[in-house]
């Protein structure tokens, strides 16, 4: 009995196991563990991640990104659409010149890049602004409306294509105008009409490849005399610029006869084939286009030659890590981001949306360990927005027409003095950074000129065009700062609350000590004093003015 018992419960417990789906060899080996949950976001690095990828950290967003986590929001990020520019400018009434519209785009475009809930779309879309220039200043001055769709246009593209980006700039008639595409014509000798080979250079030298080989993690190729190889010549400049003949105005009557309207300054351009020369062009990497093809065939021909070519994606991972994240980035961290262009994971090459999550979620973006080469300069724009976003700066009207912005800070939306950008990105003053083989292309503009009206600028923000102000004008942006006005008589209450808002708390004991004398000389009744003087001390620091 005792025996057969126990062959019942021996017999119960492998049918047991069978129904469960274990019991002997067949049984699955258990699975990996799920992984650990990333670390929680600290303040510090909460501020370090947004001044990368916004318009200016806040504690209200830094809270955000506590809560969701990094990655989490880059996602979200990634789904929010586009603010837009175009629209609002449509909305106005017409004004009898059109350049009298420009204070209206470059107040629209504060408002988005302050209020706008895409906040990294709208830092991506700026970003890109910096390397597929155009500009205000020029050609393009009574153009506001191509302006705010060009602008837009990358902000709609900021997560796309790569591919799709380069033909929407390359069709957008602000490029056409500004680098000289529109109205190209094919050659006329007896006219002595050669094709404009302006884009044809740009496109190559500052959107895509740059001028010599690269690897894939940025250094150099180097020939066998250890000399860097030229991406391009001369015939293959006159290659592309043949490619790009034809295009002009859409809807013309003719091409001779192309006229900017308000309508066909925001529509891609139009190919006229009797302008487009259909003869061979040498390309890239030794093709050729073939001789006898329609101009859109040529175009997009030519597009494909450039965006595959092996230099576009360490290209592209540099020009944007220095825009986000830092401007000495290692091989390593090109290598990475270049990968992610070169391919998404899925196959995909181009994806924008991509790159920018390996940027800003690789190790070298926010280092556990310090090292002097990390992070950058802040751009003084981004300076201003992010002392307006933590102090909710508005105006009575509720605009922002601040059109002198490249003036005061060397640059503004849209407001570069060339196609070479505000700065360039091999930039190194010299000193320390050059000579330690470093760039830091945004001191290129702290001139001891741009310097001191950037100075003056804030001086007059913190200390005039607050809410203290009694006299402001409808269009005076200010500043709200009463809450530093409740605790101004404690020196240390004050300089934390203030260093909380612009720099999550982490407040150097030199500048702690130079604004608690300062503070010592201010009557303890003159809180407004006192609020605006130690927000100015803070905003015109090294401190804020360095993105870890």
């Amino acid at each position: 009995m005792r025996i057969l018992r126990l062959i019942s419960i021996t017999v119960s417990f492998a049918l047991t196991l069978a129904g469960c789906g274990g019991g002997g060899a067949d049984a699955p080996p258990p699975g990996p563990p799920p992984p650990p949950p990333p670390p929680p976001v600290m303040k510090l690095e909460a501020y370090q991640f947004l001044n990368q990828s916004s318009f200016g950290a806040t504690e209200a967003d830094a809270q955000v990104v506590i809560d969701m986590g990094i990655e989490a929001w880059i996602d979200d990020q990634l789904t929010k659409p586009a603010s837009l520019q175009l629209p609002h400018l449509q909305a106005l009434p017409r004004p009898q010149f059109l350049f009298q519209l420009q204070p209206d785009r470059v107040d629209i475009w504060f408002r988005n890049v302050l209020h706008g809930e895409d906040q990294l779309r709208q830092r991506v879309a700026f970003a890109l602004s910096e390397i597929m220039v155009v500009s205000q200043l020029g050609a393009l001055t009574n153009t506001p409306y191509g302006l705010a769709d060009y602008y837009d246009m990358l902000a709609e593209n900021a997560f796309g294509n790569y591919r799709d980006l380069i033909e929407e700039v390359t069709l957008h008639p602000s490029m056409g105008v500004y680098l000289s595409m529109l109205g190209n014509e094919k050659p006329n000798p007896a006219l002595n009409i050669r094709p404009d080979e302006n884009y044809a250079r740009e496109l190559m030298q500052l959107f895509s490849i740059g001028l010599v080989a690269l690897n894939n993690d940025g250094t150099q190729v180097l020939d066998a005399q250890n000399q860097p190889i030229p991406t391009y010549d001369q015939a293959i400049i006159e290659g592309f610029a043949h490619v790009y003949t034809g295009w002009t105005y859409a809807g013309s009557p003719s091409f001779q006869q192309a006229r900017q309207t308000d309508s066909n300054q925001v529509i891609p351009m139009q190919l006229y084939p009797a302008f487009h020369d259909t003869g061979a062009k040498q390309v890239l990497n030794g093709e050729m286009i073939p001789a006898g093809q329609l101009g859109d065939q040529d175009l997009s021909d030519a597009l494909d030659n450039v965006f595959n070519h092996p230099n576009v994606g360490p290209f592209i991972a540099i020009r944007l890590i220095q825009r986000l994240t830092t401007s000495n980035p290692s091989p390593g961290y090109v290598d990475r981001v270049a990968s992610v262009f070169n391919n998404n994971g899925t196959g995909v090459r181009g994806d924008i949306g991509a790159v920018v999550k390996a940027i800003l979620m690789d190790a070298e973006a926010r280092p556990a360990l310090h090292m002097e080469i990390d992070g950058k300069v802040k751009e003084p724009i981004l300076r201003v927005t992010q002392l307006w976003r933590s102090y909710d700066a508005v105006s009575i009207s509720g605009r922002y027409p601040l059109q002198a912005a490249y003036i005061l800070f060397g640059q503004g939306p849209l407001q570069s003095p060339s196609v070479f950008n505000f700065f360039s990105p091999f930039h190194a003053p010299p000193g320390e950074i050059r000579n330690a083989s470093l760039v830091a292309p945004e001191l290129q503009i702290a001139t001891e000129y741009l310097n001191t009206l950037f100075t003056n600028f804030m001086f007059f923000q913190c200390f005039a065009l607050n809410q203290t102000n009694t006299d402001l004008q409808d269009d005076d942006i200010y500043i709200d700062f009463a809450e530093e006005m409740a605790i101004a008589d404690d020196a240390n209450a004050l300089i934390d609350m203030v260093a909380e808002k612009l720099l999550a708390g982490q407040i150097s004991d030199t500048l702690r000590t130079e604004i608690a004398g300062m503070l010592a000389l201010i009557p303890l009744e003159d809180s407004a004093v006192r609020a605006a003087e130690t927000i100015y001390f803070v905003v015109t620091s090294p401190e804020f003015a360095y993105q870890m």
